[in-house]
C-alpha cells in the first residue's frame, strides 16, 4: 500500500468567521443607522401631511371664495343665490372647519346648521392650535381668539374677516396648524382676498 503525504503549503489561507464582538458590533451599527432613517422618515412624512394640510385648508377657502363671487346656489327647491360663503374657524373644535352659506341672517357669521355646507374633519392627531388676527390699519397681530369667519360676497374677492362673532372688519386672519410632535404651519388670508401657506418652521 503506498501512502501519499499531504502537506498543506505555507501560503495557503485559511480563513474564519467573525468573532462574536465583531458580530455584537456590527449589530449595533446597523442598529443605530435604521432608527436614524427611521426617525428622520417619520419627521419628514409628519411634516408633509401637516403642509397638506395647510394647502387643504386654504383649498377650502378658495372654494368659499369661488362660491361667493360665483353666485352659486344655496338651499333647495328655489334656493338663494345671493348668499356669500364663508369659513368659520373656532378654537373649541380644533379638529374640524366649516363652509358655510351666509343665508340667514346674512351677517358675515356662521348662525348655525341652517348655513352649513361642509363640515371638514382633520384627523390624525393634526389640529387647529390657535387663531390669529391683524385689525384694519393696525400692524400688531392678536392671537388666542375662539372665533374667525372668513365670508365673500359677489362681485369682489375680498375677504371680509370677522373675530368673535363681531361686526368689525378685519385685515388679515392666521389659522395656526400644529402636528402631533409640535410643527406648525399656518394659513394666512388678507382682507383682499390673497390666501397664502408661508414656509413653516419645524420644532427641533
Amino acid at each position: 500500500m503506498v501512502r501519499t503525504a499531504i502537506r498543506r503549503s505555507p501560503h495557503a489561507v485559511v480563513t474564519r468567521g467573525f468573532s462574536l464582538i465583531e458580530l455584537i458590533v456590527v449589530t449595533g451599527v446597523l442598529t443605530v443607522v435604521t432608527s436614524l432613517i427611521l426617525a428622520n422618515n417619520a419627521k419628514f412624512g409628519g411634516a408633509i401631511t401637516l403642509r397638506n394640510l395647510a394647502y387643504d385648508i386654504a383649498l377650502s377657502v378658495r372654494e368659499a371664495q369661488t362660491y361667493g363671487i360665483s353666485v352659486r346656489k344655496f338651499g333647495s327647491g328655489s334656493g338663494q343665490f345671493g348668499a356669500g360663503y364663508g369659513m368659520h374657524f373656532r378654537t373649541s373644535s380644533p379638529t374640524s372647519y366649516l363652509l358655510y352659506a351666509d343665508a340667514v341672517n346674512q351677517n358675515g357669521l356662521y348662525d348655525g346648521s341652517g348655513e352649513l355646507v361642509e363640515s371638514v374633519a382633520i384627523s390624525r392627531g393634526f389640529e387647529i392650535a390657535d387663531l390669529c388676527y391683524t385689525s384694519a390699519g393696525g400692524s400688531a397681530e392678536t392671537c388666542g381668539v375662539q372665533k374667525i369667519d372668513i365670508v365673500f360676497e359677489r362681485p369682489e374677492p375680498d375677504a371680509h374677516i370677522r373675530v368673535n362673532d363681531g361686526a368689525i372688519l378685519n385685515q388679515r386672519a392666521r389659522i395656526v396648524v400644529t402636528s402631533p410632535r409640535g410643527d406648525e404651519a399656518s394659513i394666512i388670508v388678507e382682507a383682499t382676498g390673497q390666501i397664502s401657506v408661508p414656509p413653516s418652521y419645524e420644532s427641533s
